[in-house]
Parts: structure tokens; sequence; C-alpha cells
């Protein structure tokens, strides 16, 4: 398993990497016209944040972003505090539990305390809970997702 830094090139094969990993968990189409623009990745995303990307036999299987946000700001309703954020953790399905995740995240901590960040909060995938939990974030309370009558786990990872 390599896990190197994003270039922007990697734009495209991470946009539907993202796309592919969320239809793992059979979400209607509708969904992911709401999703759209937060699962594409641009070359400016990736310049801009802390991205990771992992390779396994030749195949880019997975990566992760971090996103300072200088001040807070409204989603769905509600708001997201000032701070550093998981705003991204994929796996393609083909890797889905093999250790990717584990190796990512694993990472993940490592690249935190490179960065001085002590505190990442995370809004996770409701059916990604357990993998959160077991990597040791703690849970905090449930956020309005952008998709209505839906929640989405909100968790922190304490560095």
């Amino acid at each position: 398993m390599l896990i190197r830094s994003a270039n922007k090139d990697d734009a495209e094969t991470l946009t539907a990497l993202s796309f592919k990993s969320k239809g793992y968990w059979g979400y209607p189409e509708e969904y992911f016209a709401r999703w759209n623009d937060e699962l594409t990745i641009s070359p400016e995303y990736i310049e801009e944040n802390i991205v990771f990307v992992c390779e396994q036999e030749g195949v880019v299987s997975g990566y992760y972003s971090i996103i300072e946000l200088q001040e807070a700001i409204q989603v769905a309703g509600t708001q997201l505090d000032r701070g550093f954020w998981l705003e991204h953790m994929f796996i393609i399905p083909e890797y889905i539990g093999r250790g990717t995740g584990s190796g990512l995240f694993s990472h993940l901590r490592k690249e935190c305390v490179i960065q001085g960040i002590n505190e990442l909060k995370i809004l996770v995938d409701p059916n990604s809970k357990g993998f959160y939990e077991k990597m040791g974030c703690e849970y905090q309370s449930e956020f309005p997702s952008t998709i209505p009558a839906r929640t989405t786990p909100l968790f922190l990872l304490k560095v």
C-alpha cells in the first residue's frame, strides 16, 4: 500500500472514486444529484487542501482529504464550526474490508500530528459509523443531512 500526496492530475480519478464508493451503499440516483458538487474533486480543491491518495496493485484504491474552515458556515440548516474537518475518505468497493481504510486512517492520524491538528471533526455516512467507532473516533451528535428527512453522524477524532 502506497499513500502519497494527491496532485491536480488526480482530480478526475478521485471524483470517479467518490461516486463509485458512495454507490456501494445503494443510494437512489436522486441523492447523487444532490451530492454532485460535494463528491466532485477539482484540481483547485487538491491544491488548496490536504489530500492523500492510496495506491494498491497499480490502482488508486482510496483517498482522504482534510479541510480547514476559517470560520463557521451554514450547511443544510445547521452550523459547521471553524476548525479542521475530514471532508472525504473514500475506498473503492473492491478494496473495502482489505485494510485500505485502516491504512488510510493510520496515515491520517500521522498527518494530523505533522500538521499540528489536535482535533478533527468528521460528518460520516451513516453506513460508515462502525468504521469510525473502530478507529477511535467519538460520536458527538446527529446533523441534518443535505438529503431531507435524513441525518448524518458527527464524530470527533482527538489526536
